[in-house]
């Protein structure tokens, strides 16, 4: 049996925003617990030109869900980019989370050769399913997933590789 665009991504995307929203939920609870403004963490920067958490949460967000969109066949649920606080960013991963969960697995089938084209304002991409998945959507969702983890250990949240990786039950 081979795996599918679906058993390659959705499933791991849904894990990781699981772990993300744990590592969220630490970020926070430190915040609180150290007497450090939410606006601190989630304002955070890597370096000036980079997104802030807040960013880095959206994006990977966008990653996911445009993959369901892209691949899948399902209509974009367009978020506003507007998230401010925890909780904010909880219901954002929520609503991405529901997105996820509403594509059925079978949905993906047979899009390894479709033509997907990423345009920016200066230029465009043309990738098939496979290359847009693998070579694109999946790298690019664990940079902002990675990115977020990052800045917030950088803050001296106490978290780790377990955190990110998640506790197997």
């Amino acid at each position: 049996m081979s795996l599918s665009l679906y058993d390659v991504s959705i499933p791991v995307f849904l894990r990781a925003f699981q772990n993300l929203s744990e590592i969220l939920k630490k970020g926070e609870a430190f915040a609180d617990e150290n007497a450090i403004s939410h606006s601190e963490l989630l304002e955070a920067r890597l370096f000036p030109d980079m997104a802030p958490l807040t960013g880095q949460i959206q994006r990977a967000s966008d990653t996911a869900k445009f993959v369901a969109v892209r691949l899948g066949g399902i209509d974009n649920v367009p978020m506003e980019d507007n998230e401010t606080t925890f909780a904010d960013l909880h219901a954002r991963i929520d609503r991405t989370v529901a997105l996820l969960r509403s594509l059925p697995s079978d949905a993906m089938d047979g899009k390894e050769e479709i033509e997907v084209v990423l345009k920016s304002r200066d230029s465009s991409r043309t990738f098939t399913g496979r290359d847009y998945l693998l070579g694109f959507a999946i790298p690019n969702f664990y940079f902002h997933v990675t990115t977020a983890y990052a800045l917030l250990r950088h803050k001296g949240v106490p978290i780790g590789k377990m955190d990110y990786l998640g506790r197997t039950s």
